[in-house]
């Protein structure tokens, strides 16, 4: 299967639709059973590999994404991040703004980003990941995309002001954004990821609306795709039926689109590029009952998907055997 995925994401024709993913998708079950503490995964490189490989290990979904946040490059640009130590399943999270607005980040983004926060950190996980399972599963390298790193790192209320006062500023940043992302997510590829997944959350078209994607976002994720030297998969949330004429612009391979997309409309909109999705995180995987998931899984593949992906992270929580059955192996 992997080299089947790897097929796929290099453009080459298969004869399935193979159910894998490029974003986060680590269990409780699995980090229990592996003897890990959901806060320590993300600052200990053998035991964010362990975590990142114990869902394929324990349901044979053949994929694997390191890391497992999306707050690493927030943090090589100086953000000090929040890793929830009481015990909570809370994902790391930006604990103050580095800045007010985006006029702050002209000319200030650091050089040698591969020695700053975790980056170093999470590439000797990947490579850990990639000894470990990286001949049988496809591992992804997933960083955040331009415009959702910005409002990690910026007041949001100013941003916004400034899109419309000044949107050159804006732009500028964002082009210097997506240099620093290609830079991480070229060393993950050169660590063993075997592609990278672009997860532009806050700045999908779903959220801000295609007139401020096409203004702000879309040159930047060309940029980054241009930049990155393997396969890509850039992912949007929220309703995006209507722009994805626009993400086939952004010079990924794939997109991946969640579950409030209709896929038959999307596939019909992409010609030339893959499209990933879209079975409902929350309300099938982690919810649902059984002939919900298989039901959600061949209504994707009747609607033309090339991979079956969740429509975005996983929870924590969602059942082992659930994603046993979105792969076909229960």
């Amino acid at each position: 299967m992997r080299e089947t995925i790897l097929d796929l994401l290099n453009r080459k024709k298969i004869t399935i639709q193979p159910a894998f993913s490029g974003l986060i998708h680590i269990t409780a079950e699995g980090l229990e059973l592996e003897g890990l503490v959901f806060h320590e995964i993300h600052k200990d490189a053998e035991k964010m590999a362990r975590a990142a490989a114990s869902t394929f290990k324990l349901t044979g979904i053949p994929s694997a994404t390191l890391p497992l946040d999306l707050c690493a490059p927030a943090e090589a640009l100086g953000s000090e991040l929040f890793f929830y130590e009481d015990g909570e399943f809370q994902f790391p999270q930006v604990k103050k703004l580095l800045f007010e607005s985006t006029s702050q980040m002209k000319n200030l983004l650091p050089t040698e980003v591969r020695q700053r926060g975790r980056i170093s950190l999470i590439c000797k996980a990947i490579e850990l990941l990639k000894k470990d399972i990286g001949n049988e599963a496809v591992i992804s390298g997933l960083i955040p995309g331009p415009y959702t790193l910005l409002i990690y790192v910026c007041k949001v209320q100013n941003l916004f002001h400034e899109m419309k006062k000044e949107p050159a500023v804006v732009q500028n940043v964002l082009l210097e954004l997506s240099n620093f992302l290609a830079d991480i997510g070229n060393a993950y590829l050169e660590a063993g990821a075997d592609f990278i997944t672009v997860h532009e959350m806050g700045g999908s078209p779903g959220f801000i609306g295609p007139a401020k994607f096409e203004e702000f976002v879309l040159n930047p994720l060309k940029a980054l795709h241009g930049k990155l030297n393997g396969p890509k998969v850039l992912s949007v949330c929220g309703n995006t039926n209507s722009s994805m004429h626009l993400l086939a612009q952004c010079g990924a391979d794939a997109i991946s689109v969640d579950q409030l997309n209709d896929l038959a409309a999307s596939r019909a909109m992409l010609k030339d590029v893959l499209l990933f999705g879209n079975i409902d995180p929350v309300a099938a995987l982690s919810r649902g009952e059984n002939t919900q998931i298989t039901e959600a899984v061949l209504s994707a593949k009747e609607a033309g998907v090339d991979a079956i992906w969740p429509g975005c992270d996983l929870v924590v929580q969602t059942p082992l055997k659930n994603i046993k059955l979105m792969t076909g192996r229960q």
